[in-house]
């Protein structure tokens, strides 16, 4: 692992802190930051595991969202799925490459693609354990299935409403937030916003495994520097002090 490895400094990790609360107010500049970060980050992960770069390979992103990430696979077969319209038409999104749909019923064939990954979806639905056996299913076997999410009890699981209130509940979040701004915010606990502990993730990917859907091949925070990334190993502690934790499988 020693690309992905090398990739996880401290420098970046800042880098990316600074980048999250331009998330609503200017989406271009936390986006195409994380679209970026997201390239580097899978191509490192498919060098390291199957000796292949992203480069010319068939990728899939599942929740693509308003198409930033697109730009960075420019010279890949790169296929976003989103199941917003709004979502897709504030991005232009239309025709070759771009597919609206459900990832937990992706409407691809089986073996479809050499690389499958989901980036900040899996929080945002009920299904997402549907999700992650379809991104499998998609997959060629021996490629690459990467689930990215925020984990519920880190600080960041509540989203815009708070980097406090979701310990309380995601009701009591959402309800402060209303009286604060006086609307909705743009995750709504229970409607688009769904509690994902880390331990969920790595018990799904441990199942995957034993139904012979894939190999688990490891876990790791995202957006901590390499020297913590020990923390995703230490049951409870992880739920707390990881931000957002990266799954990784080999399809089957």
């Amino acid at each position: 692992m020693y690309r992905t490895r090398r990739l996880a400094t401290l420098r970046r990790s800042l880098r990316l802190l600074r980048s999250f609360p331009y998330e609503q107010v200017r989406p271009s500049i936390f986006y195409s930051g994380l679209a970026r970060d997201t390239r580097q980050l899978l191509d490192a992960l498919s060098t390291d595991l199957t000796g292949t770069p992203v480069r010319g390979a068939r990728v899939l992103d599942v929740g693509g969202g308003p198409g930033y990430f697109a730009d960075a696979f420019a010279d890949s077969f790169y296929v976003g799925l989103e199941p917003s319209v709004s979502e897709m038409s504030a991005a232009g999104l239309t025709g070759y490459g771009a597919v609206r749909g459900d990832g937990a019923a992706l409407p691809f064939a089986d073996a479809s693609f050499d690389l499958v990954y989901s980036s900040n979806v899996a929080e945002h639905i009920p299904n997402w354990r549907d999700m992650g056996a379809e991104m499998l299913r998609v997959c060629r076997p021996g490629g690459l299935v990467v689930l990215s999410y925020t984990v519920w009890l880190g600080p960041f699981g509540g989203h815009e409403t708070g980097l406090w209130e979701h310990y309380v509940g995601g009701e009591f979040a959402r309800r402060r937030y209303v009286r604060k701004h006086g609307r909705e915010p743009k995750n709504v606990w229970g409607t688009s916003l769904f509690d994902v502990s880390a331990a969920a993730g790595l018990n799904w990917a441990r199942e995957m495994q034993t139904a012979g859907k894939g190999e688990f091949v490891f876990a790791f925070p995202r957006y901590h520097p390499r020297w913590a990334w020990w923390l995703a190993r230490v049951p409870v502690l992880r739920e707390f002090a990881v931000s957002n934790l990266v799954v990784v499988l080999r399809a089957s």
